[in-house]
């Protein structure tokens, strides 16, 4: 049975090979990762399955409106950070349609209460997936959508308001 946990330095071997799979346009180095996980452990979760990590979720504020680039490190968490971000929530193959992924989320946004709204980048056509838990496209003006194109030509940003729908039924 797969259970979602915190994430620790320990696991970015395995999340690596994850995101090997399921990100192989978007490759990220396991530094930036660890990084995440020392700055913002609450919010960095792995899905593990017979002791391998088969998921992970990496999340943690943010000032509105500026996600980090792609691969980047951040040095700090930003003292006037006024904004949750999602980074990334991803899942092997054939652990998806289970449920997994909606309860990382629904974790995640018990975190993100502390802030007034959450937003992330969504790639690979996943808005409608993203729309179950509020979240809506925001327009990005050409400087914004400039640094959301090395997520891929189908990168849209998205918000949502804290509170309003915080689990999916």
């Amino acid at each position: 049975m797969a259970v979602w946990r915190n994430l620790t330095s320990s696991d970015i071997e395995g999340l690596m090979r994850v995101a090997d799979c399921v990100h192989p346009g978007l490759p990220e180095s396991a530094q930036m990762f660890a990084e995440r996980v020392k700055l913002y452990p609450e919010g960095c979760l792995a899905l593990e399955e017979d002791g391998q990590v088969c998921g992970y979720a990496i999340s943690h504020p943010i000032r509105q409106h500026h996600p980090p680039a792609l691969d980047s490190l951040l040095g700090e968490i930003a003292p006037d950070a006024n904004q949750y971000y999602i980074h990334d929530v991803a899942i092997l193959p054939g652990l998806r349609g289970r449920g997994l992924a909606t309860e990382c989320i629904d974790r995640l946004l018990v975190v993100a209460k502390r802030y007034p709204t959450t937003s992330l980048v969504s790639v690979y056509g996943t808005e409608s997936f993203w729309s179950r838990f509020g979240f809506l496209p925001e327009p990005a003006g050409e400087e914004f959508r400039e640094k959301l194109r090395d997520y891929g030509e189908d990168a849209i940003y998205l918000w949502r308001l804290n509170g309003q729908r915080d689990t999916v039924g």
